[in-house]
Order: structure tokens, then C-alpha cells, then sequence
């Protein structure tokens, strides 16, 4: 798998930056400039995973995710720094719209986990009860699993 990476990186080249109108494809990707990137140090549920309110309904918190993100990348030109790729060769990406970083208002607003950063943007979040954190769910790498991914 190192392989894999040093390939990919050597293809991507050194850290880039991207600049543009950017689309989003589910609550932690997004396209831009032609390239499907990741937002790195997060975790958004899945577009099909629902959770659940406290009446015992089922919420598409999937689907609010997309749109929270997609609401943030309406707002103008986005920036993304590209440094590594993941294992599916997406480029892992911080993003800004303007002065908002993208990845940390995410965590935040509860429209996603801490993965690997962001771990006070999600104490953040779950103490005043923002997002999914006013639901019941499963973290995402645990649904994941759940649906054999």
C-alpha cells in the first residue's frame, strides 16, 4: 500500500493549491477544478446514512451533510491545499471559502466527526448539542463497516 501512495503522490506532485467554483459530492468530498478531493481530518455520515431523533424518527443526516457543505462552497471561490492522497487516490484537501476554513466549520456545526483533527471543533459541537450530536448515530467509519464498505 506504501507503494501505492509514493505512486500517487509522484503523480499528484508536491503540495498544490486549487482554486475555483467547487461542487459537493457527499458531506466530506468535493469536486474541483476537474479532481474529486477529501476533506482531510473529518468524517461525514455517509449521502444513505440516516440517524435518529430523539422522537425515534429517522433523520437523513447523510444527505443534511452534503447540503451543509454545499451551502458553505455556494457561498464563493473556494481554495483547497492539496498535500497527500488517500487510499482511493483523492487528494486530501484543506479548503477555505474566503476566511472560513470549510473542514473546521464542518466539525463545528456538527455536520461531521473529528477524523484524525478538529478534535475541539467537536467538543465544540457535541456539547452544545449542533448536528448529529442532537441525534443518535453511528459514526461513520462504524456504519461503514455495518454496510460491508
Amino acid at each position: 500500500m506504501a507503494i501505492v501512495g509514493a505512486v500517487l503522490q509522484y503523480r499528484l506532485g508536491p503540495a498544490r493549491t486549487l482554486i475555483g467554483a467547487a461542487r459537493a459530492i457527499d458531506g466530506d468530498s468535493l469536486r474541483l477544478a476537474g479532481e474529486e478531493l477529501r476533506l482531510q481530518g473529518l468524517d461525514a455520515p455517509e449521502f444513505r446514512q440516516n440517524c435518529t431523533d430523539r422522537a425515534g424518527r429517522s433523520v437523513d443526516c447523510g444527505r443534511a451533510s452534503r447540503r451543509a457543505l454545499e451551502a458553505l462552497l455556494s457561498q464563493g471561490i473556494v481554495t483547497c491545499e492539496i498535500g497527500k492522497v488517500d487510499r482511493y487516490g483523492r487528494g486530501l484537501a484543506q479548503c477555505r471559502q474566503g476566511e472560513t476554513d470549510i473542514n473546521a466549520t464542518l466539525v463545528r456545526e456538527g455536520h461531521a466527526v473529528a477524523y484524525g483533527g478538529y478534535r475541539a471543533e467537536e467538543a465544540q459541537a457535541k456539547a452544545a448539542g449542533r448536528g448529529i450530536w442532537a441525534l443518535q448515530f453511528e459514526r461513520p467509519e462504524t456504519w461503514r463497516r455495518g454496510q460491508g464498505r
